[in-house]
């Protein structure tokens, strides 16, 4: 199982960035003690030079770390015909219990990586790296979650085993059963719809404010993570079943299938794109030393802005598939 050429592929992606980021926190934690620009000292021109090679090793690890979420994905849905009692990624997540956590950890490091990368590019726009101390200080905060990501990946690999019978979507997703997955499953469809396009109302006006004023650019990204959650609720009780044509069928993994033209890649891309976004634009907005430098006065509110408006977009492309799967549907949950 373990020798399939996809699962060797994430594992060695995952073991080589695993190595890098050992290494990159062992500098951070040198950054965090040592950096200062106004030295003069042979020591702080090797840490600057080193800067270049650790922040590019990074910007590799972090890219990869986007589309290996993908890749695991997709990989656990091709997966599905080789174990008894799956039909989809459910099913092969389901198979050991390490699963549904790696899936997790993999969400944290995909939006750790994502505003990472955007840290670092914006770091680059100062004259002075103003964002040196901070971007190094996250990546510590980071390494954890991604070192632990890739942990949990390997546990559930080396775990398969072709003769578990598993548990699929139809009796996780389910009103009748008890769990999380059954009450998100079970939430009124109405419900789910009004904080759907309420809190898609709610953010492009404050991603509105935001562009105006960039000071209040920090409450779009503190509400961001809130509607994620609220999409999630929403796809899972109420986008799916019209995606199914089944108002019984409410898992959030098989609109990824073909059969159902891939709309599930576009529905989570810009919902993760959207979030990731605005978490960068939140962390940039921060009232800290950093982001209040002088060399980058100029650029960094334009740089919030574009990513508040990268954000609302891909926001708006996701309530606008939303509506689509449900104007293109033969259900109606309401009358």
């Amino acid at each position: 199982m373990i020798f399939q050429s996809t699962i060797l592929a994430l594992l060695l992606v995952a073991s080589l960035s695993s190595l890098i980021l050992l290494w990159a926190a062992h500098f951070s934690y040198q950054i965090l003690q040592r950096w200062n620009l106004d030295s003069g000292l042979a020591q702080q021109i090797r840490m600057e030079r080193k800067t270049y090679l650790v922040s590019t090793a990074l910007a590799f690890v972090m890219g990869i770390e986007l589309i290996s979420l993908l890749l695991f994905v997709y990989n656990a849905d091709r997966m599905a015909v080789m174990f008894t009692g799956a039909m989809c990624a459910v099913g092969t997540l389901n198979v050991n219990a390490y699963g549904f956590p790696a899936l997790l950890f993999k969400l944290a490091a995909f939006f750790g990586a994502f505003v990472w990368l955007i840290l670092n590019k914006v770091d680059g726009k100062g004259r002075d790296y103003p964002l040196t101390r901070f971007k190094y200080a996250f990546l510590i905060g980071l390494a954890p979650v991604m070192l632990a990501s890739a942990g949990l990946q390997l546990a559930y690999f080396l775990n398969l085993e072709t003769e578990v019978i598993t548990s699929c979507c139809s009796r996780l997703f389910t009103p009748e059963v008890s769990g999380l997955e059954a009450q998100l499953a079970s939430m009124d469809a109405e419900l789910a719809l009004w904080l759907l396009y309420a809190g898609l109302g709610v953010l492009t006006l404050l991603a509105t404010l935001g562009l105006w004023r960039s000071r209040l650019s920090a409450l779009y990204a503190f509400v961001s993570p809130f509607y994620f959650l609220a999409a999630i609720t929403a796809i899972i009780s109420v986008i799916a079943p019209y995606i199914y044509a089944q108002p019984h069928h409410h898992c959030p993994f098989c609109i990824l299938k073909p059969e159902y033209d891939f709309i599930g890649y576009g529905l989570y891309l810009s919902l993760f794109i959207g979030t990731g976004f605005a978490l960068a634009a939140g962390f940039l907005s921060l009232p800290i030393k950093a982001t209040r430098a002088a060399s980058l006065t100029s650029h960094l509110p334009q740089a919030v802005s574009r990513y508040i408006g990268y954000s609302i977009a891909a926001y708006l492309t996701f309530g606008a598939l939303c509506l689509f799967a449900i104007w293109t549907s033969n259900l109606r949950l309401f009358g």
